[in-house]
């Protein structure tokens, strides 16, 4: 597929497309899509200098990414243990951590023309749902502005007891997990999806309306192979 036919929408044409009737449904990736970092690594590396880790904890993490990142160790795996790795702390001190991230680190990341959209979306009635393969207390305080509600975000999660933290995973949604939780939750032909990697591919081909926002050469390729719009938030 020569993505060099692949003509990316700007930002009148994509608020054209979607704001004069609005998607009564809207399922938005976030790491990449509504803001530019990795934010499952970044708050890693991040809670990794504030000491909220052990020693032998982060040298485990550490290992494993560079397996990872060597091909060797899953998406799905990684992004479960990059959970797991906050195993024995209180769920408090993790929620509390997740907003300092967001307020000390990320102010910046977020793409305007993409809060504009969900904006215009909420204005309008649409039902927002976030699906991401990061940890749900630093999607949630992401997301904390954005205007959706708690119980439509799907994010990695372990199982919490009395408070503390275990390393029991509840849920991964990356790859086909993405369709998956949102079939759980009711959501089965979303009106518009919107990701940025191949990781999102499931979950666009459910939407009527999927669009590939700042996309990865490997999603540019489906996304002119299947005809979906591109659209480049970084470039508004």
């Amino acid at each position: 597929m020569n993505t060099s036919l692949v003509t990316p929408l700007s930002a009148e044409g994509l608020f054209e497309m979607l704001l004069p009737a609005p998607p009564a449904t809207a399922v938005f990736d976030c790491d990449g899509t509504l803001w530019s970092k990795d934010t499952g690594y970044e708050f890693m590396l991040w809670s990794i200098a504030e000491g909220l880790v052990s020693r032998s904890a982060s040298d485990w993490i550490d290992a494993r990414y560079r397996l990872y990142r060597a091909g060797q160790v899953s998406e799905i795996a990684m992004c479960g243990e990059m959970v797991q790795l906050y195993e024995g702390l209180r769920e408090a001190e993790i929620r509390n951590a997740a907003a300092a991230f967001f307020r000390t680190q990320m102010a910046a990341s977020g793409f305007p023309v993409m809060r504009r959209l969900v904006s215009a979306f909420r204005s309008s009635g649409t039902e927002l749902w976030a699906v991401s393969s990061t940890n749900h207390w630093v999607i949630e305080e992401g997301l904390r502005d954005y205007g959706f509600a708690p119980d439509r975000i799907l994010a990695a999660k372990v199982e919490v007891v009395e408070g503390t933290i275990t390393s029991k995973l509840i849920d991964v949604p990356s790859d086909e997990r993405k369709a998956l939780a949102l079939e759980r939750a009711g959501v089965l032909k979303p009106e518009a999806v919107f990701g940025n990697s191949t990781h999102d591919a499931a979950m666009l081909a459910m939407a009527r309306r999927p669009f590939a926002v700042n996309p990865s050469p490997e999603l540019l390729v489906l996304a002119g192979r299947n005809g979906w719009p591109v659209f480049y938030p970084s470039a508004e």
